[in-house]
Order: C-alpha cells, then sequence, then structure tokens
C-alpha cells in the first residue's frame, strides 16, 4: 500500500509538472503576438520638429515590421534631460533617445567638432558630411558604450534670446547670464562673447527666465516658438552660432536582439523619418520669423561675419582635441 501510494503521488506530481508546462508553453506562446516596444523619449514639446519626426518615424516602423515593432514616444524630457536618456540608452533602461548632439561630447570627444562656433553655415552641405563616412565614423564612436547612432536628424541653427535688449553685435551680450547646455565649447563660446555662460538642464529653463534667474538663452527658432520662450524673452537674435544636428539611438544590445528583418525595418524607417524631419524643420525654420513677430517678439538679424571673428580663439583652444579630418570635412562645407 505504501508503495502504491508514493506511485500514485510521482504520477500526480509528473501530469501536474506537464500542465503547467503546458500553460507557459501557452503563455509564451500568446506573448510572442505582442508587438516590441520602443520607448523613445526627448526632452522637447509635443508639437515640436523632434516629435513630429519621430510620429513618423513611428508610423514607417508601424508599416516596415507589420505591426511587430511599436514605437512609443514620450516627449518633455518624461524619461529624464538628455544626459539621462543617453545614460538610459547606453543602460537599456530606455530603449531609444533623440537627444541633440550637445551632451554628447562627454561621451565620445568627436562630437565636438559641431560645436564649434559657425562651422556649419548651409545645412545642404552638412548633411552630406554628416551622411557620409565623416558622419558613420563619428556615430560608431558610441558603439562601446552600448550605443547604436542611427543617423544624424535635425535641430537647427541656434539663435540668441534675451529679455534686455536686441543683441546686434557680439559686445551687446557682454554681462548677460545666458543658459547653456553643459557643453565646455558652449560654455567657451559665450564667455569668448563676454557674456556668463550658465549651464542648465532644459527642463530648468522656463521658470529660471520666468524669474530672471538668467537673463537669456540660445535655441533654434522651433525650440523657441515649441516650448513658449517668446513668453519670457522679448527679442530673438539671429545669430546662428552653432548648428545642432541631433542623433537617433538605441540600445545596441536591444538592436541586436531583434530580428534581422525588424533591424532592416527599423533602419530603413530612420532614414525616411529623417529625411522627412529635415525637411519638415528647414521649412518650419523660413516661416518662424514672421510668426514669433506676430507673437510680439522683435527679431534682429546680424552681421554673422563679424560675431564669427569674435569667436574664432575658441577654435585655437579646442582644436588639439577634435580629430582634424572632422574640422576639415564640416568647415570646408
Amino acid at each position: 500500500m505504501k508503495k502504491l501510494f508514493i506511485l500514485s503521488l510521482i504520477v500526480a506530481m509528473i501530469f501536474a509538472v506537464a500542465a503547467c508546462g503546458s500553460k507557459e508553453s501557452t503563455q509564451n506562446s500568446a506573448d510572442s503576438n505582442k508587438p516590441v516596444v520602443l520607448r523613445v523619449g526627448n526632452t522637447t514639446a509635443p508639437d515640436s520638429h523632434y516629435n513630429k519626426g519621430l510620429e513618423e518615424f513611428k508610423k514607417k516602423v508601424k508599416e516596415y515590421t507589420n505591426g511587430s515593432v511599436e514605437v512609443k514616444i514620450y516627449p518633455s524630457s518624461e524619461l529624464g534631460d538628455e544626459r539621462d536618456l543617453v545614460e538610459g540608452v547606453a543602460m537599456g533602461t530606455v530603449e531609444m533617445a533623440l537627444v541633440s548632439t550637445g551632451p554628447l561630447a562627454n561621451y565620445s570627444p568627436d562630437f565636438m567638432v559641431f560645436d564649434l562656433p559657425f562651422i556649419v553655415t548651409d545645412r545642404d552641405k552638412a548633411y552630406k558630411v554628416m551622411d557620409g563616412e565623416v558622419g558613420q565614423e563619428i556615430l560608431g564612436t558610441l558603439k562601446p558604450k552600448g550605443i547604436k547612432a542611427m543617423g544624424f536628424w535635425e535641430n537647427g541653427f541656434r539663435n540668441i534670446t534675451n529679455n534686455e535688449k536686441p543683441i546686434v553685435h557680439p559686445e551687446d551680450v557682454k554681462g548677460m547670464k545666458i543658459r547653456t547646455m553643459e557643453n565646455p565649447i558652449h560654455i567657451e563660446t559665450f564667455k569668448t562673447l563676454g557674456a556668463t555662460p550658465t549651464p542648465m538642464a532644459w527642463s530648468e529653463v522656463f521658470t529660471a527666465l520666468q524669474q530672471g534667474t538668467i537673463d537669456g538663452q540660445e535655441n533654434p527658432l522651433a525650440i523657441i516658438d515649441t516650448a513658449k520662450v517668446y513668453e519670457v524673452q522679448k527679442y530673438v537674435s539671429l545669430t546662428g552660432h552653432f548648428y545642432s544636428p541631433a542623433v537617433l539611438m538605441i540600445n545596441d544590445k536591444f538592436f541586436e536582439g531583434l530580428s534581422k528583418s525588424q533591424q532592416d525595418a527599423i533602419l530603413k524607417a530612420e532614414k525616411e523619418a529623417r529625411d522627412w524631419e529635415r525637411n519638415y524643420s528647414e521649412e518650419l525654420d523660413n516661416n518662424l520669423v514672421k510668426t514669433l513677430e506676430e507673437k510680439g517678439v522683435t527679431v534682429t538679424p546680424v552681421d554673422k561675419n563679424e560675431w564669427q571673428e569674435v569667436v574664432k580663439p575658441v577654435y585655437d583652444k579646442f582644436k588639439d582635441q577634435i580629430n582634424s579630418k572632422y574640422i576639415e570635412a564640416l568647415a570646408g562645407n
């Protein structure tokens, strides 16, 4: 009787394990039908050029993967500021991010070339460099950090805003507290102009402008508009002192874990969405001067040659830290 009881118990356990295995198998099968989710974070407003481009990316990823990959967009620093996003992608806590190149110099000094003042004056020529061998080399320097940088998107030419007076000449910015990104070349450029550069996370800028903690900031017109900077700044000067690309990146390990067809689809979607976003940004830039003026902002053109002369010492200070091939490629555009 004892042996029969033990035998019955063993048979019961076998059936129980088999049942659990069957349930787990069914559950895995159900899970495999769920789309892979790509969360992509950025710091700009929901109606910004970044998000418009990411919506295009989302649509194309869904189309090219037949719905097996779903892109979820998180604007307005919902997943953190740019530094947080880059770190998150590197560690795999965030799948994707679209960030400006400004903070990337902290991860790869090769990105510093984009920070040199006035190194880019023609965006179309810059695209050829960024999409060519030089640009791909620079993007590839993030791979050891665990990041697959897929392509350069558009942020735009950065312009100075303030709430005191029209800025026309470089000396007009002397003594002003200007918010900059946490970027050594940006900081040095404004020091050279005689301003007091004040590095600050973008999520803190509007309040700082509102409270008068800083006098001004610098950003592309698209950001000035969508972030409603015009509500707390009366003057915009079209200095175009920095050209700011953005990089769409994905965690490398996560990307390698996708199927080959999904990888190809995502890369194809990125390229098409990037081109769409660039075109949209350029058209937006051309129209925003009038838009901002209609919102009560005084928009002032400047002689960029005058500004270029003043900031030349910045090149001398940083040229030994940047690959000369990259400088020549961009400066020759």
